[in-house]
């Protein structure tokens, strides 16, 4: 994706590690001013500074994407401030413990069902203005295709509900925008996939910043 002859605004939600982070630095290094959208502040401090050692420039939100009070008011903000949103990637999941699907956590289903699906769900309506309001503006997400698999019952439920109502979107809008992108990052070392695969050897698995760059290039 190319920077327009205005800046360009990238709204990244899940930005404070893993991919969302490496995204975000990626989009500054380019130019882009990033909106970073996560609930640990410590981290999008830390993500700041990294993304002004490139050059770039970034506004942290430090706000939960359940919170639709929250994320309403900043994407009316985006609006007031810039008139538009560029890019939308939104990497923020919720990873619960590995469980057989008789032994399902009640508050870890509604948590995955608030971040993974609802949380789609409502945004959805609220960042179109702003990509529709952009020339080229395109919303990105991510697959994990992990449904029907052992012990992964209320995220791999979740996950592909939330990419079932994503790909409803990407087709509602495909003559009109803004265009939706869906990629399948590869294996990375985050913190989501320590937690469904601990001891893993992470020597093979792909970084964070090489896929983040190498999805870019794709859309």
């Amino acid at each position: 994706m190319n920077r327009s002859d205005t800046q360009s605004i990238a709204l990244v939600t899940g930005a404070s590690r893993g991919l969302g982070a490496a995204l975000a630095e990626a989009l500054a290094a380019r130019g882009w001013h990033v909106v970073a959208v996560a609930r640990t502040v410590g981290a999008l401090e830390e993500l700041d500074d990294r993304i002004k050692a490139v050059g770039g420039s970034a506004t942290l939100a430090p706000m939960d994407v359940t919170n639709e009070d929250a994320m309403r008011h900043l994407c009316r903000s985006i609006h007031d401030r810039w008139g538009k949103a560029d890019l939308w990637a939104h990497t923020a999941i919720h990873a619960p413990p590995l469980s057989p699907a008789g032994h399902v956590d009640a508050k870890d289903l509604d948590k995955s069902i608030a971040t993974n699906l609802r949380a789609t769900g409502i945004l959805i309506p609220m960042v179109e203005p702003l990509l529709r309001a952009s020339s080229n503006g395109t919303a990105l997400f991510f697959d994990d295709p992990r449904g029907g698999e052992k012990f992964f019952g209320a995220y791999g439920a979740t996950k592909a509900g939330q990419m079932a109502l994503v790909r409803s979107w990407q087709q509602e809008n495909r003559k009109t925008g803004p265009r939706v992108e869906i990629a399948t990052p590869a294996p990375m070392p985050t913190a989501t996939r320590a937690r469904f695969f601990p001891g893993e050897d992470r020597a093979p698995l792909a970084a964070p910043m090489a896929e983040a760059e190498r999805i870019l290039a794709t859309i």
